[in-house]
């Protein structure tokens, strides 16, 4: 089978050294085995998205040398095919509405000293998976936000024997979506998510191999509870390491990490890039 791995970033921000080293790291590893390399916009969040960071992305990429087969994709045109995976799950009934705000869960967590913990912290108390479908419906026709989780042991159980994926790095692992809880699906303003989204593009672009940080290692048990769900098909993964600064913190967009057009205007080139990630020609 041949490789096909891709990278996928969100136009919300300038690129940093973090995703020069998950644009490269992808695209060696389908290039070295004459694989095929995919360059996925994950523009889906209107408010923080902008088509200057599109064009930026796509300049500094080639600045340092990566590649990609044509077409991009961008998940903006995608909105119905993640509306029809949503609406399989809805029909099983393995997702349910959810109003909770952020303050509301903060406060139901606070109430509740033993809730369950998974990987980034609280997870969600389930306040909306005991409702009716009467205050369903009543709070839905009134206008009210909401989400859609899902419901995972309602999802675990529907499919009734132990789930695997195999990564590169740490072997074959069972999965245990239980341990991230009821995460969203969607939400009203924008009919899908991150681990809806993801899941379903893969698929679509016949993505075989999934390189990405160890920051979204445990999102892959949820990746492939859907994608046992939705009937898709199961990628390897490669879970690589982090660019971290002086301090060993992860270099974030959010946490203002030098741009690499930053560094470019200071005098820096593609090799300095690659070195700095550890990712120079010749280098294992």
């Amino acid at each position: 089978m041949q490789v096909v791995s891709r990278f996928a970033p969100s136009p919300s921000g300038y690129l940093h050294l973090g995703h020069a080293l998950a644009a490269l790291f992808a695209e060696r590893a389908a290039r070295a085995v004459g694989g095929r390399f995919l360059l996925r916009i994950e523009d889906i969040d209107a408010a923080r998205c902008r088509a200057e960071y599109d064009a930026a992305l796509q300049e500094d990429l080639r600045w340092l040398g990566v590649a990609w087969d044509e077409p991009v994709l961008r998940q903006s045109t995608r909105l119905e095919a993640y509306e029809h995976a949503l609406a399989a799950l809805r029909e099983r009934a393995l997702v349910y509405p959810c109003f909770c705000t952020r303050a509301d869960i903060r406060a139901e967590v606070a109430r509740s000293p033993s809730a369950p913990h998974g990987p980034d912290g609280a997870l969600y108390p389930g306040t909306c998976r005991t409702l009716t479908e009467a205050e369903r419906t009543e709070r839905i026709q009134s206008g009210a936000p909401f989400a859609w989780r899902i419901d995972v042991a309602r999802a675990v159980a529907s499919i009734g024997h132990p789930l695997y994926w195999r990564d590169a790095a740490a072997g074959e692992m069972r999965s245990a979506p239980e341990t991230l809880g009821d995460v969203v699906l969607a939400r009203k303003e924008v009919g899908t998510s991150y681990h809806l989204a993801v899941t379903v593009d893969d698929a679509f672009q016949g993505v075989t191999l999934v390189t990405r940080g160890t920051d979204l290692f445990h999102a892959t048990h949820m990746h492939r509870l859907l994608q046992e769900l939705l009937g898709l098909p199961v990628p390897r993964y490669h879970h690589h390491g982090l660019v971290t600064d002086e301090e060993g913190i992860r270099l974030s967009t959010r946490d203002g990490a030098t741009a690499l057009r930053t560094l470019r205007q200071k005098g820096w080139t593609p090799q300095d890039v690659r070195r700095r990630i550890g990712l120079a020609e010749g280098a294992a």
